[in-house]
């Protein structure tokens, strides 16, 4: 299973105030950014709350801190600002700034995807998947996954795959399991991409292809997939030169789709 690993940069066009502090880091000039944000997180705005935590989690503008980071992030969820929430639940779930923290984690999960934050609903089946933070719930990972998945997150449509491919939280079914790799890997995800070409090469889900099979693990591969590319390398012995040219072709003319 995979977790959505990232913070998220946001700022508001609503709030004029903050005008500044945003420009200022589009251009990257966090110094900058850093003076502007900091009286109005101090003010208790929550999008500068927010702002200011990415610049201490990231080290931009000011030396790296994930105490501080989480302190603002926390004062900007305790506002209920979702994008807060989830990095909060990241902190919790590695331990940045914080003791790590199941339990914590999944809390705050909680709150941002009940707002429909794509990425925590996608961290938060994975908790329900693996146990952690929560009673191991298949059916409840399913649920979050597909919220996720549905507004377009890789990360949720991969592991959504993956619970069909194996019949957990749903009946287990090839087709479904196919659909939803397909999707994240057509984004680019290089573990679907690597999942989607073993199924062409099995004829599981879709008729066997192994053309498409090779397409799929070349490009998983290209991203450094060692699974994709030693299966890429193994299936060459059942292809013909121009089946294999053919795969390489469309590899080199594959381009990702948005969401």
């Amino acid at each position: 299973m995979k977790t959505a690993a990232l913070f998220l940069l946001m700022f508001s066009p609503a709030l004029a105030d903050i005008t500044a502090c945003r420009v200022a880091a589009i251009k990257s000039d966090y110094a900058t950014a850093f003076k502007e944000c900091a009286p109005l997180a101090k003010a208790g705005i929550a999008d500068a709350q927010f702002n200011l935590g990415y610049m201490y989690a990231k080290g931009e503008g000011v030396p790296k801190d994930a105490v501080q980071a989480v302190s603002w992030w926390r004062k900007a969820a305790e506002q209920g600002l979702a994008s807060a929430q989830f990095n909060l639940g990241l902190m919790y779930n590695r331990g940045e700034g914080v003791p790590k923290d199941a339990v914590q984690a999944v809390s705050w999960y909680r709150k941002a995807a009940e707002q429909g934050n794509a990425d925590a609903q996608s961290n938060l089946g994975l908790m329900y998947s693996r146990g952690e933070g929560v009673p191991k719930d298949a059916v409840q990972a399913v649920s979050w996954y597909r919220k996720a998945a549905d507004q377009g997150n890789a990360f949720a449509q991969f592991n959504l795959g993956n619970m069909y491919n194996r019949g957990e939280g749903v009946p287990k079914d090839a087709v479904q399991a196919v659909s939803w790799y397909r999707k994240a890997a057509e984004q680019g995800d290089a573990d679907a991409q690597s999942n989607l070409g073993a199924k062409y090469s099995r004829g599981e889900g879709v008729p066997k292809d192994l053309v498409t099979s090779y397409m799929w693990r070349n490009l998983a591969a290209a991203q450094g997939n060692e699974i994709a590319k030693e299966a890429r390398d193994a299936l060459e012995t059942d292809m013909t030169p121009a089946q294999i040219a053919e795969a390489q072709k469309l590899s080199r003319e594959w381009k990702p789709k948005k969401p």
